[in-house]
């Protein structure tokens, strides 16, 4: 039994939601985004809340039931108020700056690299080491920031490179003499 399945989605205030069917449309300050449910799974607003439930016993159902309840979710909360993800870049000469709708970052290669936004996300550097990246959309705004770790993951020895905020790095001493 799904203990994520089993609580309704608040709707806070400021946001309509309307489901028709197996969609489910969320509008708010942010924007607005919609999530159509699998075939097993129904959808349905009661007393102001979203309410998901499987629609048979199948164990694909009971499968389906918590990611579809967090699915509706998190498109309520990101049409609410967002999503970010904050990056730190450690290393000599390494830095960020956003140029128009370029992301660029200079991470020790003997070039820039030149990152487009997306759009509906923003970049924001308020320090040449610091990235913020925030969206409506939970899996764009993490995709985004995946790629740009990406570039140049944190390395054990030093700690440089690209790096999750909330993320430690295991250290590793370096060779003995």
């Amino acid at each position: 039994m799904s203990r994520i399945g089993k609580h309704p989605v608040a709707v806070p205030s400021g946001v309509t939601v309307s489901v028709e069917g197996q969609t489910v449309k969320a509008k708010g300050k942010l924007g607005e985004m919609s999530y159509t449910a699998h075939d097993e799974i129904t959808v349905a607003m009661e007393d102001g809340k979203v309410v998901v439930k499987p629609r048979t016993n199948s164990r694909k159902a009971y499968d389906l039931w918590a990611t579809s309840r967090s699915r509706v979710n998190n498109i309520v909360k990101g049409v609410a108020e967002g999503f970010s993800r904050k990056l730190e870049i450690n290393g000599v000469g390494y830095r960020a700056q956003v140029q128009g709708k370029d992301l660029v970052l200079q991470l020790g290669y003997s070039h820039d690299v030149r990152y487009p936004i997306p759009e509906h996300i923003q970049i924001v550097c308020e320090k040449p080491t610091e990235i913020t990246i925030s969206g409506r959309d939970k899996q764009q705004v993490g995709q985004v920031a995946a790629e740009i770790r990406g570039w140049r993951p944190p390395e054990p020895f030093k700690g440089k490179g690209v790096k999750y905020a909330e993320e430690t790095i295991l250290r590793k001493e370096g060779k003995k003499k």
